[in-house]
């Protein structure tokens, strides 16, 4: 197995690539014969990325979670695989490129990095911690893909207003359409980011008896969580809509990714076992 892992780990930047590829060029000259060329493409990538994942599992007997480049690997996949969701549920298929670009560094760096651990902590070889970390990951994923998606937005509204019309706004959804991009994103993200935090509670107290609830990663998270369901509530009640929804959803995605940055490089946290 560990050389169809290491095949694997060659192979899958390049089929990224490939599916990136495609995306860009039915971007750039709308062909239709494409619309479900490039889902396949993406299908195929995702599967093969999945193989992967199981098989570095299986081998090394501990997820993929040990270090950072295998977790570049696992973000990889959640963008690629939380944007196919999206895209089966929406059926708008013009922005993948947008989503794709940044699995490719991500895995292009993972597969150029990534070592085989055996050799690991107990405490990381734990499959429900797996479960608690991808599933934070596919959260995050999500609230990043509805940052794009609101940045896509911004970026169509203002050329609206200058009355800008080129590529961008020819092959972009209207402004309508990637408001429900975002927000579709967004709840993708706050459900997996939600399954994340009860799976951890659970996992959280026999893996640290001593932990403390005041932990820098538990309250900022906590605090990221809130945010999304203030703003999920407010727009499922009519009460936040258009710009102002999607200004509210990057400033979300801002505080998440401050948060993230402080707790892991600055405050000290359980979490520093990783």
């Amino acid at each position: 197995m560990i050389d169809s892992i290491h095949i694997h780990n060659v192979v899958i930047p390049f089929l990224y690539l490939i599916t990136f590829v495609v995306y860009v060029y039915d971007f750039v000259k709308d062909k239709p014969m494409l619309n479900n060329a490039k889902r396949v493409f993406l299908f195929i990538t995702l599967i093969l990325h999945t193989f992967y994942l199981l098989s570095r599992t299986i081998e090394f007997d501990h997820p993929p979670i040990t270090n950072k480049f295998e977790i570049f690997t696992v973000l990889a996949f959640a963008l690629s695989f939380s944007y196919f969701i999206l895209e089966l549920l929406t059926d708008v298929r013009g922005t993948g490129l947008f989503i794709i670009a940044f699995s490719i560094v991500l895995q292009i760096a993972s597969s150029l990095f990534i070592e085989d651990l055996v050799e690991v902590k107990t405490i990381l070889r734990s499959n429900l911690l797996g479960i608690h970390v991808i599933s934070a990951m596919l959260g995050y994923s999500g609230i990043t893909i509805s940052a794009v998606y609101g940045i896509l937005f911004l970026m169509l509204y203002k050329r609206m207003k200058s009355n800008e019309f080129g590529l961008i706004f020819k092959r972009l959804p209207n402004l309508e359409s990637l408001e429900k991009l975002s927000f579709i994103a967004a709840i993708i993200g706050y459900v997996l980011l939600t399954i994340s935090i009860l799976i951890g509670g659970m996992w959280l107290p026999n893996a640290f008896p001593d932990f403390s609830y005041f932990d820098p990663k538990l309250i900022s998270t906590f605090i990221v969580w809130v945010v999304y369901t203030i703003g999920i509530i407010t727009k499922l009640t009519g009460n936040l809509y258009g710009k102002r929804i999607i200004v509210f959803n990057l400033s979300g995605f801002a505080l998440a990714i401050v948060s993230l940055i402080l707790t892991t490089f600055i405050t000290n946290t359980f979490h520093s076992f990783y």
